[in-house]
């Protein structure tokens, strides 16, 4: 038996619709069919339908507008990306662009040294921006610890104007004595302040999404603290939460 033989029907209109959309046919704003329309004619529950869309709609397939229809998200340039392990937080560099708006230098950052559980105030920071096919859809302030910024301060993919296909915890990967194995993150909404405004080209007080993670080591070290904002309209993000015990 095929594995589309055992695909569940949500999963197999969701695909139709997606193959559609990737296909064109419902480009310069054309409304894509009902959930009732498609109920008849592919002869499934209203509920089938709805959870198909469901899916779309968080991957940045379509999007819904209350009392006007679902409609495809054409122009294709929201960046997606399902997130489930540190290697896919290293993946970032593999589609993305890392441009640097501040180089990586020492400073008193308060806040970020007591996530960090450092004894001092003085830490390394680089603010950096993400760019998916031209587009900037993320402005990140790294932090890190003296001892591992060391291994990184000299780095030219972090140096003023620098552009590269990295990340900043792929820069210090190969220097760890113990490597990252956990990143504890919070995500909350926030306003564009005037500089995040002015690197992402929206306007200030535009609602953005608020991604902070602490990153430790193999001994329970925090390693790097990270905080972005995103801006929803070019950004979806997913991850797959599974009971434990269980896999794919």
């Amino acid at each position: 038996m095929g594995e589309r033989d055992t695909e569940p029907a949500y999963a197999q209109l969701s695909r139709r619709l997606r193959e559609a959309v990737d296909a064109g046919e419902y480009r310069g704003g054309v409304r894509l069919p009902t959930e009732a329309e498609l109920a008849r004619r592919y002869g499934l529950s209203r509920q089938t339908v709805r959870r198909a869309f469901q899916d779309l709609v968080a991957d940045g397939v379509v999007y819904r507008v209350p009392g006007r229809g679902t409609f495809a998200d054409e122009d294709g340039r929201r960046y997606r990306r399902q997130l489930g392990s540190i290697e896919d937080l290293l993946d970032l560099a593999a589609d993305t662009t890392m441009e640097i708006v501040a180089p990586l230098r020492r400073g008193v950052h308060i806040e970020a040294a007591s996530r960090l559980r450092l004894d001092t105030d003085l830490v390394h920071a680089v603010v950096l921006r993400r760019v998916h096919d031209g587009i900037p859809f993320a402005l990140t302030t790294v932090y890190l610890p003296d001892r591992v910024a060391a291994h990184v301060h000299e780095a030219p993919e972090l140096a003023a104007g620098a552009s590269s296909r990295n990340t900043v915890m792929g820069l210090l990967e190969p220097h760890l004595e113990h490597p990252i194995v956990e990143a504890a993150q919070t995500i909350t909404v926030a306003r564009a302040t005037e500089e995040v405004a002015r690197e992402l080209n929206c306007e200030t007080g535009h609602p953005l999404l608020r991604v902070d993670r602490l990153y430790s080591n193999d001994v329970g070290e925090p390693t790097e603290l990270s905080v972005s904002y995103f801006l929803p309209e070019h950004y979806t993000y997913r991850v797959t939460l599974r009971r434990a015990g269980h896999r794919p």
